[in-house]
């Protein structure tokens, strides 16, 4: 495989879905994904995860399949399935050995066509969301960012949790379950996308046959948050940590600054040589882990920091995170550190395409978010191209965004600045 590109081929079959695949040479599995162009931002208040009620309910069955034959059957030739939702797509996969490559097709496309949605099976799953719910509330690091999400993004769906609320989960029946599915899940908002030991031309004819009764759809329509962030949000919990997360806003998934971000990302926080952790953690002792994160939405992004640290620490660990963004947005990064990040994100990017599920994963979230799929060589090339210049002026705008406080400990609102 090594020196031979993979042909990436993606086409658009007659009900509307786009097919795009990867060929993989000297493997004998295949990985086959269906990729809903819907999320979490794309419910209606009464809605609020429905489409995380879903990605549970489709595995359950299908008028001909009960969900304990979909697993027995997958079981039984060693392979994988499983699901996620984020906030503006969720998607649905299988992984197995090719020779198995046709039962994958009819498990994904069964469910995706003709779920069953039965009322029994949606009130055990209710319980079982429900119970999701309650254990990420048990989890104070995970509650800060939700918060933090939501102060950067207040009253918009971007800020809403992708599990929804008790409330809303308590409320959804069945009957509003199947009106989301029959509005979202149509042909011409779904990108199917396989990688491995698989021919685009069996599985285009494939898709196209088993979603014909499924065409039409469009994307779901956006609007873009206008309300300003919520500077300071705090969570009062007797915990013996506080949990910390420092985030801004930043440019949304099409920007060209997103190569540059990518570099600072790592620089600030992403990796055992970034400032933060060399700083809070290796120098001065006072976290176990530190971390930053960048995410992409459709016109809008954010930048974020979170740490665990003893009460006590809580401040001059601020200082450290908030002296850290400062710095950057003031000199940029050196020389030495753009050579660092450019080759760890150089590596993290071919390491993850060792195996088809990645690939998959890859050019399915490609195709579905950007409409292509960049050729790793494109890729990589992007990355090689940033400039200390462009990652100083990522800086310089971070910078100066608004930043947002989001903490979950034993402190009150009135104990951090504004």
């Amino acid at each position: 495989m090594a020196g031979v590109p993979a042909v990436i081929r993606s086409q658009q079959v007659a009900p509307g879905a786009w097919v795009v695949t990867e060929p993989m040479a000297d493997v004998r599995s295949a990985a086959i994904g269906v990729w809903v162009g819907t999320g979490s931002r794309d419910e209606a208040t009464a809605e609020a995860g429905c489409s995380h009620f879903l990605e549970h309910l489709l595995f359950k069955g299908t008028p001909r399949w009960s969900a304990a034959q979909i697993a027995e059957s997958v079981d039984e030739v060693g392979g994988d399935m499983n699901a996620f939702t984020t906030k503006e797509y969720t998607a649905f996969y299988v992984r197995l050995l090719s020779e198995h490559l046709e039962l994958g097709l009819d498990v994904l496309c069964s469910i995706m066509t003709d779920p069953a949605l039965r009322p029994g099976e949606v009130e055990a799953e209710r319980q079982v969301i429900l119970d999701e719910i309650l254990m990420h509330a048990d989890e104070p690091a995970d509650v800060a960012v939700e918060q933090l999400t939501a102060s950067l993004f207040p009253g918009h769906p971007l800020g809403s949790e992708v599990l929804g609320t008790a409330p809303s989960i308590t409320a959804m029946e069945p009957d509003g379950i199947r009106r989301f599915f029959d509005h979202h899940y149509r042909a011409e908002n779904l990108v199917v996308a396989a990688a491995g030991d698989v021919d685009h031309d069996v599985l285009a004819e494939a898709v196209a046959s088993r979603f014909a009764r499924r065409g039409g759809g469009s994307h779901p329509r956006r609007v873009a948050p206008d309300a300003p962030p919520v500077t300071v949000a705090v969570t009062p919990r007797p915990t013996e940590q506080v949990h910390l997360a420092v985030g801004t806003r930043a440019p949304g998934r099409y920007a060209e600054e997103r190569w540059a971000l990518a570099i600072l990302d790592h620089v600030l926080g992403g990796g055992l040589s970034s400032r933060l952790f060399q700083e809070v953690r290796e120098r001065r002792g006072l976290a176990y882990s530190i971390w930053s994160d960048r995410v992409h939405y459709e016109e809008i992004g954010a930048l974020s920091v979170g740490v665990g640290t003893a009460p006590e620490h809580a401040h001059e660990v601020l200082r450290l995170v908030n002296g850290q963004i400062d710095d950057l947005g003031e000199h940029g990064v050196t020389d030495r550190e753009l050579a660092v990040a450019k080759g760890h994100l150089r590596a993290d990017t071919l390491l993850s395409l060792e195996d088809s599920g990645a690939r998959m994963s890859r050019i399915g979230a490609s195709m579905l978010l950007h409409g292509e799929v960049l050729a790793v060589p494109e890729l990589l090339a992007k990355i090689e191209a940033v400039t200390l210049a462009d990652v100083a002026e990522v800086a310089r705008k971070i910078a100066e965004e608004p930043r947002v406080l989001s903490v979950v400990g034993p402190f009150d609102a009135g104990d951090f600045d504004v």
